[in-house]
């Protein structure tokens, strides 16, 4: 199983970007999907979880009331709105599953995670 991300590029502060998970051969509404970043010389955080046992949601404290995590299923592919960039968001960001939760951990650790894809680049300028 590979995931792949889109939707990444170079914005300003403020600005909104809205990135693409999708998972060619595996349907999504099964299974809890989470959003991870990592900048340069950082560990890998975990940023948004969609649980599809209840569709509930869950953000980490640094980007609660800014990002979204949302489903399409009929295209197979979830979302994570991005608004009010800051130059802290810049990272690469990844999905990755866990196929045995449908949904989000309290804390979400990436090695927890057995799928990934190769990331999309977001850089926020000041």
């Amino acid at each position: 199983v590979q995931f792949v991300e889109s939707g990444g590029g170079l914005v300003q502060t403020g600005d909104s970007l809205r990135l693409y998970c999708a998972a060619p051969g595996l349907f999504l509404q099964y299974y809890a999907i989470t959003w991870f970043r990592q900048a340069p010389g950082k560990e890998r955080e975990g940023v948004a979880c969609s649980a599809t046992n209840d569709g509930s949601a869950y953000y980490a404290d640094s980007v609660k009331g800014r990002f979204t995590v949302s489903r399409d299923n009929a295209k197979n592919t979830v979302f994570l709105q991005m608004n009010s960039l800051k130059p802290e968001d810049t990272a690469i960001y990844y999905c990755a599953a866990n196929l045995m939760r449908t949904s989000c951990p309290t804390t979400l650790i990436q090695h927890e995670y057995d799928y990934w894809g190769q990331g999309t680049q977001v850089t926020v300028s000041s």
